[in-house]
């Protein structure tokens, strides 16, 4: 989503390194170990995004088709817990 969106300008060194803002990097609590995601758009562009910042997108757009007060991971459970009953009477 483009909201709000800062615009700068970043160039690339000799070795391919772009230097990413200091004020991104605090905002986003990057440091030399973070490890950062970086997809291709369909017109070439790249986005770049934290985990955590990936993680909170997708939950985002999964808890729309999640109706509310559902788990998914109980669900789960259950089902598997289900199934290794429905297992385990096959087996007796």
């Amino acid at each position: 989503m483009l909201v709000d969106m800062k615009t700068v300008t970043l160039k690339v060194d000799n070795q391919g390194r772009v230097m990413l803002p200091s004020w991104w990097r605090k905002q986003a609590g990057v440091d030399a170990s973070t490890e950062l995601c970086v997809a291709v758009t369909e017109d070439g562009g790249l986005t770049l995004e934290t985990r955590e910042q990936g993680l909170r997108r997708a939950r985002a757009l999964l808890r729309k088709y999640i109706p509310e007060g559902v788990s998914l991971s109980k669900e789960l459970i259950a089902e598997r817990r289900r199934e290794a009953a429905l297992e385990s009477k096959k087996h007796r």
